[in-house]
């Protein structure tokens, strides 16, 4: 059985010096292959190092929506230098986030609009590159849906811990958008999420766990890590009346043409 974890922090300071065992229980989870994301320059770098040193790594490299007051002056320069390195298979995660208050002081209106020119910056780049794109929206759906409406067709991108309704995620479907789910479709207030990963085409689903963020039950509350996207795994598996291999095979293919992991298309 192969797993794909296709949204993971490996950078991120929870996890600082303990890359190693994580992918050793990552691997004895079934776990092959980690998408780790960046979120501003210098954790894109990290992640690219990363990538570079273990095998079945491979980074994304970007800015956050949340950390666009912190990306610096070269920030383009440093990402689209960084999209050029061999395991970089995606730019992202990018995107809106209205839920967070602004983290420079300033007013609502100027940071959504400072968060819109990176974004869509970052997705004029990844056509430049003939990247796919990773998408952050919280509390942002409809700013982020009319942008995004204006790229469809002409790049691949992934909705990365979707938490819509049903229709939401049809519609994305439509506009030939993938869908990622994490351990929240696990929680016990998330039936018509977990309703809606259930019922949706297994070549436009991918997991991820969002590592160290939203462990699946039963260890929700805990620091999450890419072995536990299993657990995911197993209860949508479930969900669906498959098996966990099948799911596994399914999901972990998906991932593949999306990413691109060996240069196939």
């Amino acid at each position: 059985m192969e797993l794909t974890d296709t949204h993971a922090h490996l950078a991120s300071r929870q996890l600082t010096g303990e890359t190693e065992s994580l992918l050793f229980r990552a691997r004895a989870a079934g776990v092959t292959r980690i998408v780790s994301i960046g979120t501003e320059p210098l954790d894109s770098l990290c992640n690219v190092e990363l990538a570079e040193r273990h095998p079945g790594v491979y980074a994304a490299v970007g800015v956050h929506p949340c950390s666009v007051h912190e990306a610096g002056e070269d920030w383009l320069d440093r990402i689209r230098g960084l999209s050029m390195a061999p395991k970089v298979v995606a730019l992202g995660e990018m995107g809106l986030d209205y839920f967070h208050p602004p983290q420079d002081g300033s007013e609502p209106d100027e940071w959504r609009a400072l968060q819109r020119r990176f974004f869509e910056t970052q997705l004029s780049l990844a056509l430049e590159r003939r990247l796919p794109v990773v998408i952050h929206q919280r509390e942002s759906s409809a700013d982020v849906l009319a942008i995004m409406r204006g790229v469809a067709g002409q790049l691949r991108a992934v909705f990365h811990c979707f938490t819509g309704t049903r229709e939401e995620a049809e519609e994305l479907i439509s506009l030939g958008f993938h869908l990622s789910f994490t351990g929240v479709i696990t929680y016990k207030n998330a039936g018509a999420l977990a309703d809606c990963a259930a019922a949706l085409p297994l070549d436009r689903l991918m997991l991820e766990t969002d590592s160290p963020y939203l462990a699946p039950v039963p260890l929700r509350g805990s620091r999450n890590e890419p072995a536990n996207v299993r657990h995911t795994a197993a209860f949508l598996a479930g969900r669906r009346g498959i098996s966990l291999e099948e799911l596994a095979r399914a999901t972990s293919d998906t991932a593949e043409k999306f990413f691109q992991f060996n240069g196939e298309s």
